[in-house]
């Protein structure tokens, strides 16, 4: 099974790069989930033959958004996890198939100066608690911009870039609090020591081109899966976004 995520910053605009759709066919995932759609209901119409498409905007215009497509029937579909100062920001999908749930989420950015950390670190809380009550059903699989470096590793600059949205100390600790509950990094599963491996890179400064990134989409697996992972992957040549694709095959 191939599950894909990507955060597009505006799906709009990603498609109008000219590369969307290519990579989405031509990766022929199982389920592809997006974050940061920025889109309303009926912004944009997506051809998308044999999938299945899940929306959840947020209630603000042009802001944060999720989708899913699948190839299979989920059992159920969840838009948000029960709380509407989140829900309201349209920041998670969750789809029940028979063996795992998938949840593709869009974790809150604490801003510069940290100014939105308290709602964030709220969120982080409350998300991990859901997860676990899923966990507790049925194998989970989360994947999304979890807006979070967790370890050095996982971006350029860590020394310069202490203490900024999404390597506070508070993020990191709140990452290793969830991976605690009983939830793998696929990808440092697989990689431990791997650096240079980046999904995001900033607009400024020709980060990309230079490689000066950070690590923040991730497919995180409750712990129990992790025999079940054949590949976790990031797409770095795919552009369209700020964020590149990343992936995770599982064998059943």
């Amino acid at each position: 099974m191939r599950l894909i995520s990507w955060n597009v910053n505006g799906l709009r605009a990603c498609v109008g790069k000219g590369t969307f759709s290519d990579f989405f066919f031509g990766i022929d995932a199982d389920v592809f989930c997006l974050q940061e759609t920025k889109l309303q209901p009926g912004q944009i119409e997506l051809d998308t033959p044999g999938y299945e498409q899940y929306w959840f905007s947020a209630e603000k215009k042009g802001y944060s958004g999720t989708a899913l497509f699948t190839k299979k029937t989920p059992l159920s579909v969840e838009k948000g996890f029960g709380f509407p100062q989140y829900d309201c920001e349209g920041r998670s999908i969750t789809a029940e198939f028979e063996d795992f749930y998938l949840v593709t989420c869009y974790v809150p950015n604490s801003q510069d100066g940290l100014k939105r950390l308290d709602f964030r670190l709220d969120w982080e809380r409350d998300f991990r608690q859901y997860l676990m009550g899923l966990d507790a059903k049925k194998p989970v699989v989360i994947c999304g911009d979890m807006n979070v470096a967790h370890e050095e590793i996982d971006l350029k600059n860590p020394d310069t870039n202490h203490m900024s949205a999404g390597f506070s100390d508070e993020e990191r600790r709140a990452m290793t609090e969830l991976l605690d509950a009983g939830f793998t990094d696929s990808f440092r599963w697989l990689y431990p020591e791997l650096r240079d491996a980046y999904s995001w890179w900033s607009y400024r400064t020709a980060a990309r081109s230079r490689n000066v990134g950070w690590r923040i989409d991730y497919f995180l697996v409750s712990d129990r899966l992790r025999e079940k992972i054949s590949k976790a992957y990031i797409c770095a040549e795919i552009l369209g976004s700020d964020h590149c694709p990343v992936g995770l095959d599982l064998v059943w």
